[in-house]
Formats: C-alpha cells, sequence, structure tokens
C-alpha cells in the first residue's frame, strides 16, 4: 500500500478545518512519542480534530502513525 503524502494545508478534518500542519505542530509539542492511539487523543485534544462526524479518524491515525515512524 502507497503512503499518502499531505502538505501542510491540506484538510484532514474538513469539520474543524484541521490541517496537516495542525497535527504535525501539535504532535512536536512533545519531545517523545509515546503510541499512535494515545498521540492521537493529545492531537485530538490540541486541535478538536475528529470530534466532528469522526470520519477522519483512520486518516489522521495514519498521517500521526507515519509522523512517528519518520
Amino acid at each position: 500500500m502507497e503512503e499518502v503524502r499531505y502538505l501542510p494545508n491540506d484538510v484532514i478534518c474538513n469539520c474543524k478545518q484541521v490541517t496537516m500542519a495542525d497535527i504535525d505542530n501539535a504532535l512536536h509539542s512533545h519531545k517523545t512519542f509515546s503510541d499512535v492511539q494515545k498521540e492521537f487523543e493529545e492531537v485530538q485534544r490540541l486541535t478538536a480534530c475528529s470530534t466532528g462526524c469522526g470520519g477522519c479518524h483512520d486518516k489522521i491515525m495514519a498521517v500521526i502513525s507515519s509522523i512517528i515512524s519518520g
């Protein structure tokens, strides 16, 4: 499966208008990463992503996983 690449201004969560840059910034507010689910919860807390319809959940999890894995 090919990894999808997003540009910084690409909207990942349409309901809350959260961009790739918003997710990246939220993740990098930590010095270390734990696991994807915990990081998702923190990104969600900071950005409100995936709190509308929830349709972006899997996309956000994939983005976080990709950022964490480098």
